[in-house]
This record gives C-alpha cells, sequence and structure tokens, in this order.
C-alpha cells in the first residue's frame, strides 16, 4: 500500500507526534491552517468517512474522545474546530480517514 499517513503511523515517514495508543496517532500538519493544526488519524487503513463499517467505526469513537484531551494538551481551552474531508469534492487529498484538529484564534462560518 503506498499511503502516506500508513507511512507515517508505521514510522516509515518521521512526523512530530503530539498523541499515540495503539489504535490512533496524532500529529503536527505541515501545512498548518491554524496556530494549533493536528492532523488524527487511524493507524488501520480506513480510506475515507464512506469506508467506515460497524466493524470499523469504533475507531472514530475513540479518535473523538482523545480529541478533548489533545486540544486541552495543546492549550486550547477556549473551543477548536474538528473537520473530516471525504471524497474529492469533500477536499479530501489523502485517502486515508483523517480529523483535523484546528484551534489556537477564533473560527470562522463558513471556513472557506
Amino acid at each position: 500500500m503506498d499511503c502516506i499517513f500508513c507511512k507515517i503511523a508505521n514510522g516509515t515517514i518521521p512526523s512530530t507526534k503530539v498523541y499515540e495508543d495503539d489504535l490512533m496517532l496524532a500529529f503536527r500538519d505541515l501545512d498548518p491552517q491554524a496556530p494549533v493544526h493536528v492532523l488524527m488519524i487511524p493507524k488501520t487503513h480506513i480510506a475515507s468517512a464512506d469506508a467506515l463499517t460497524e466493524e470499523n467505526a469504533s475507531v472514530v469513537a475513540h479518535i473523538f474522545a482523545m480529541a478533548s484531551k489533545i486540544a486541552a494538551a495543546e492549550g486550547l481551552h477556549n473551543g477548536y474546530r474538528i473537520v473530516n474531508n471525504c471524497g474529492e469534492d469533500g477536499g479530501q487529498t489523502v485517502q486515508h480517514l483523517h480529523f483535523h484538529l484546528l484551534g489556537g484564534r477564533s473560527m470562522k462560518w463558513p471556513p472557506g
């Protein structure tokens, strides 16, 4: 498999890790869109939100449970945003399920 996020998860490609456990990895985005921009990924390859099933969806609950701990550790005590892009029209550029945790500034809506 030639998935950049799988390579990051297995350590083939280095990253700046923020959090890691058996199910997920969180690391700093190389092109941050906010003062804090962390990518949260399952270690198991899931192509996108469209590929979630009853068998693999529990990893999303785990990622969201850890997101609040990651946000607190990053000093995001006044709020943050979690974003998932799904598919080409949704802006997904890496075909591995991932969530952007953004914070450190006021988030506007719509994001643009």
